[in-house]
């Protein structure tokens, strides 16, 4: 679970380095198309981190004994902003790779965010750890080995644990202090690193799949953050290749896959990498976490040759699973209503997504 900025997708105003060199920011006026970002000030007696806000909230940077607020925008979604109010600040620290900060909010609980950017709350992360779990393992038979690519939190770990025919789980995480973080502070979803199926690495995903034998796994799930920083090299065609190499034949890949909103340039590319390595299908899926920048969040879904996937309609579904209280809590948001309905697209991105046009409804 990587953050950080991403080239060619940036507001040219905060990507200059004026606005990001301390004194320099602070004296710089606020660019027009970053006015949103002015929205929510932090409370003063919140105490907030200086990044608290940042991203795609807002960061204060200060000069001397002076304070002025620099508002900015991450560079993967421009001209927005989008606040919580802080109540608390639980935990801040710095790990090799990135700032971590924990805080619990006014609405959604207690919050992760990873350089200044959310990546759970505790209200709504079953809408993305239940989706990005169930849709590729209720869409094979009885899977049995199963890779987590990031995933530090351990929500997707919780969820594959559900799968009773699952009887090995590997996650390769490069950042410890994310895993120590969640496990203190997000136990409910932590809980799947004490299931004794997972196996967990903690190091490069790009350096770990290349060590991988071929067809080890039945499902591999990539839970990264944005494609920058660390995590760009995940979103590769090298890495891609890689993965489904590791697959068995007719074994699946769903990847975190940016949002339908913003990033359609994104989305089309991913999926024309994908078509050019994984010969069985290739589709996209959607679903709604409103912390998320534009409340949506998709996934790429891919199978290799072999035996046929139908990611649309599950044939492993989730409500014959055993739903003892092992599982620490029942599904709040999957279903297989919610399965099928997440290949159901708007047709503006079938217009924009040029690989999507053509493809029947329902069967993105």
């Amino acid at each position: 679970m990587e953050a950080g900025g991403e080239r060619g997708l940036a507001c040219p105003k905060t990507m200059d380095g004026k606005e990001s060199n301390g004194i320099e920011a602070a004296e710089e006026a606020i660019p027009s198309c970053c006015l949103k970002a002015k929205a929510c000030v932090p409370e003063s007696d919140a105490k907030c981190h200086s990044t608290v806000v940042s991203g795609w909230f807002s960061q204060v940077q200060k000069s001397g004994k002076a304070a002025k607020g620099v508002y900015f925008n991450n560079p993967m979604w421009p001209g927005e902003a989008h606040s919580l109010k802080v109540e608390k600040v639980l935990f801040q620290g710095k790990s090799e790779y990135q700032e971590v900060l924990v805080f619990q909010s006014a609405s959604y609980g207690k919050v992760l965010v990873l350089d200044g950017v959310v990546q759970l709350t505790e209200k709504d992360e079953c809408a993305y750890q239940e989706m990005i779990t169930h849709l590729p393992l209720c869409s094979i038979p009885s899977p049995r080995t199963v890779l987590v690519v990031g995933g530090g939190d351990g929500g997707v770990l919780r969820e594959i644990c559900r799968h009773s025919s699952v009887e090995h789980i590997d996650i390769c995480e490069i950042d410890k202090l994310v895993i120590d973080v969640s496990k203190e502070y997000f136990p409910e979803l932590a809980i799947g690193f004490e299931d004794p199926r997972v196996h967990l690495h903690v190091g490069d995903a790009v350096d770990f799949m290349q060590k991988v034998p071929a067809g080890r796994y039945d499902a591999i799930i990539v839970d990264s953050s944005d494609p920058v920083g660390p995590a760009e090299l995940l979103m590769e065609k090298p890495f891609f290749e890689t993965v489904a190499k590791a697959l068995r034949p007719g074994g699946v890949l769903c990847n975190m896959a940016e949002s339908m909103w913003l990033h359609t340039h994104l989305i089309e590319h991913m999926i024309s990498v994908c078509q050019d390595i994984f010969r069985g299908s290739v589709h996209y899926a959607w679903t709604i976490v409103p912390t998320y920048p534009s409340g949506t969040i998709g996934f790429l879904l891919c199978s290799t040759e072999g035996p046929a996937v139908d990611f649309v309609h599950p044939v492993n579904p989730i409500e014959k699973l055993d739903k003892s209280p092992k599982h620490g809590r029942e599904l709040k948001f999957y279903n297989s209503e919610m399965h099928s309905a997440a290949f159901s697209l708007p047709t503006f991105v079938r217009r924009e997504v040029r690989l999507l046009r053509g493809v029947p409804a329902g069967k993105a």
